[in-house]
């Protein structure tokens, strides 16, 4: 398996790295319009994989295909269940990476959740106990996906609604280990802090300035 240090570099999309400029998620009420005015487009696309995963051809494609010769585009998964007790389910790994090494996205990123066990799939993206067993389970989870796919994942923090008794670490400091031990950088999502400090009665500023900000990608 390869580790963090021989996995290659980010490859740039078709149509070049994510600037640093608001994007918005791709949706197909979109396509037309951006086919239309590919110059008015907004700088980059955030895409569900899953969406297109369900084929290898079609219309979907097609479309997908000209967004990404327009403007760079961005994976972000919710299905891939990192945190499921259970392992990742090989099918949905390897459609993903098929996916990946067919558009070369400049960013591939997941959760810090899961939404699979028992054969069972919920439409959420359900919390994760910060101890050392699930640190241990997300660092196999993501080593096995990033050397499937042969990049580097971002990592996003969920926003959560409850929280398990026991916990090792604190959301920042889990986040800094997975980080270490498997190359991968944190997808830092603003709003989602907020939402958890705010149901946990916590400092969300006091959560941000415990963020190293190396590891944000």
């Amino acid at each position: 398996m390869a580790t963090a240090a021989t996995l290659p570099p980010l490859a740039a999309a078709p149509a070049g790295p994510i600037p640093a400029k608001a994007g918005v998620g791709l949706k197909p009420d979109h396509y037309r319009a951006i086919a239309d005015a590919p110059d008015a487009a907004p700088a980059w696309f955030e895409i569900h994989p899953e969406n297109y995963m369900s084929s290898d051809g079609g219309p979907v494609h097609s479309w997908l295909t000209r967004m990404a010769e327009i403007r760079p585009i961005s994976f972000h998964g919710v299905g891939m269940s990192l945190g499921s007790a259970d392992g990742l389910d090989p099918d949905h790994l390897d459609r993903f990476a098929r996916l990946v090494e067919r558009y070369q996205p400049a960013f591939v990123s997941e959760h810090l959740s899961w939404s699979r066990i028992g054969g069972m799939f919920f439409p959420d993206l359900l919390p994760m106990p910060l101890t050392r067993e699930s640190l241990d389970l997300m660092v196999r989870h993501v080593d096995q996906a990033q050397s499937r796919i042969q990049r580097h994942m971002l990592i996003e923090n969920p926003s959560t609604y409850l929280e398990a008794e026991a916990a090792d670490y604190d959301e920042p400091a889990f986040f800094a280990e997975l980080c270490a031990r498997t190359g991968c950088k944190w997808l830092l999502d603003v709003n989602n802090i907020v939402v958890g400090c705010t149901n946990h009665g916590r400092s969300a500023e006091a959560y941000i300035d415990a963020v190293n900000g190396a590891l944000v990608e």
